[in-house]
């Protein structure tokens, strides 16, 4: 028998159990594209007026530091400054939840064994992993040219979008493949392979901010990020940095099986550390925010960098006065109508909420990794009952939330001090508005919970629900959709501090939601058979 023998069965099963989350996120990556690019063109109809209001603000440090540099002074590079890195990233996400999903995580909760046990070669199951990611990102680069180019924008500039994002995101197939190798646990995984998307994003991004004779600007080709921004869609549109991108796929892709007949089925090529003897939790409390602790460190250094970079650039938001149908815009995406400068900072940490949400939801959705791995039967074998279990994790991720939008808010406040020269007065205004974006995050994380508690076997599907948040809230306003179907999101309800007024009431009806989710989803678990696998 072939090592590969089995190997299309698995991938026909892998895409079944995918069906919707690889199209709800590449129907996510296409319509960011697409509808940032037409956004953008209904408010720039020439390259002069886009930079007259924007030509200041895509040049800021901060800015290129999180979305690179302008590749072009035109209308079509205007429109896609944002999404190329920002998508690209998105998309190698995609490929990291794609392969750790059909690699890691089934060896971990032991159906691989169990798939191994028939007529499948040892090398099936990572092969048909690394062809489906290949899959998702193929198809995601291909519609979202085909997007680009219907919305008007260049056709060789869109095919190089496409080329850019198929060289990050075939690297990331190649970096979790071989990640999955390394560790016994999906979390190990989560760790190399995230972690080392942290590091490129942030080698790109000391390479993009150098000085141009700095010898730091060749950092920037040492991050695969930084071989799609080198392709310049609507720029240079030079697309010879895919072969990097494929050759890095086919390198680690090929170290990855070379590993995978180096270990044993369950194990990884990195044995684990011993714990100590003795451990001082006492608490299930505290063994869930132990294990928690590499999340919610790095959303802390996150939110770090997301609020420096927002506070940073906020002085240069005022040149989009000159732009009415920018600062209206902006209007619509922070829902106030206080100074162009505070409606900035509005949209800006909304956004930021929803990927917060995000982070609460991963730390919910724990509670099923933990049931699935038989690891939560342990917990449960002692005196802590079901619900204690469940109210342990939601603890935990409604604080790590508050944590992490604080610390967002100080970290705008301190940047944006240097502006108004009161940073006690910005802290506490950008604080205050970060503060009151927590009910719908908590809205997040007690859907995510019902889904945990009453359909365990489509949890991942809360993260089509926070997809559909984030286009509502994002293309919602700017699109002219219904007000009703604006009104399904939790975010659009939350009032647009510091550009509005603080109104309670829909603070404490999302509140009063989130509690019922959470009382909803810890019944349902207790009521349920455990485990569900």
């Amino acid at each position: 028998m072939s090592g590969f023998t089995g190997t299309f069965a698995l991938l026909r099963l892998a895409a079944r159990r995918d069906r919707v989350l690889i199209p709800v996120s590449v129907l996510a990556l296409v319509v960011l594209v697409a509808g940032s690019a037409q956004a953008t063109i209904d408010l720039y109809p020439t390259t002069e007026s886009a930079l007259g209001a924007m030509g200041d603000i895509v040049t800021n440090p901060a800015l290129v530091a999180m979305y690179g540099p302008l590749t072009s002074p035109t209308i079509d590079s205007f429109s896609v400054f944002k999404t190329i890195l920002l998508g690209g990233v998105f998309l190698c996400l995609l490929a990291y939840i794609v392969v750790r999903r059909h690699t890691r995580t089934e060896e971990e909760e032991g159906r691989l064994e169990l798939v191994g046990a028939g007529v499948v070669g040892r090398r099936a199951p990572l092969a048909a992993a690394i062809l489906l990611g290949v899959l998702a990102v193929l198809v995601t680069c291909v519609l979202t040219t085909v997007s680009a180019i219907a919305v008007g924008l260049d056709q060789t500039g869109s095919v190089a979008l496409g080329v850019a994002w198929l060289a990050m995101g075939l690297t990331w197939v190649g970096v979790t493949a071989f990640a999955a190798q390394l560790t016994e646990t999906a979390r190990g995984t989560a760790a190399f392979s995230l972690g080392a998307l942290a590091v490129v994003f942030l080698l790109r991004a000391v390479g993009d901010t150098a000085e141009e004779d700095s010898p730091l600007t060749f950092l920037t080709w040492l991050s695969p990020i930084g071989w799609g921004e080198k392709v310049s869609p609507y720029g240079a549109n030079q697309l010879w940095p895919l072969l990097l991108g494929i050759a890095a796929f086919g390198l680690l892709s090929g170290a990855a099986f070379s590993l995978l007949e180096r270990r044993d089925l369950g194990a990884g090529v990195i044995p684990p550390r011993p714990g100590p003897g003795r451990s001082r939790m006492r608490t299930v409390e505290a063994l869930t925010a132990y294990l928690a602790r590499g999340t919610i460190i790095g959303w802390v250094v996150t939110a770090l960098v997301l609020g420096t970079v927002v506070g940073s650039i906020a002085g240069n938001v005022q040149s989009l006065m000159d732009s009415p149908q920018t600062a209206e815009m902006l209007r619509k995406l922070g829902g106030g109508a206080g100074t162009i400068v505070d409606v900035f900072f509005s949209a800006e940490l909304h956004i930021a909420s929803v990927a917060v949400a995000a982070m609460g939801i991963s730390l919910v959705t724990r509670l099923r990794s933990e049931e699935t791995s038989l690891r939560g039967e342990s917990v449960l074998a002692t005196s802590v009952t079901r619900l204690r279990w469940a109210l342990s994790h939601v603890g935990v991720a409604v604080l790590a939330t508050t944590l992490v939008m604080v610390l967002v808010g100080i970290a705008a406040g301190l940047a944006d001090s240097q502006r108004t020269g009161d940073a006690a007065g910005s802290i506490g205004r950008l604080v205050g508005a970060s503060i009151v974006t927590l009910p719908a995050i908590w809205v997040c994380v007690g859907i995510a919970l019902v889904f945990v508690g009453l359909l365990p076997r489509h949890t991942g599907l809360v993260w089509a629900v926070l997809i559909a948040f984030l286009l509502l809230g994002e293309f919602g306003a700017i699109f002219g959709l219904p007000e009703w179907v604006q009104s399904l999101t939790p975010f659009g309800h939350v009032p647009g501090l510091p550009a509005a007024d603080l109104v309670m009431t829909p603070l404490i009806t999302l509140t009063a939601i989130a509690a019922g989710l959470v009382l909803v989803g810890t019944g349902a678990l207790r009521q349920r058979d455990f485990p569900t696998t």
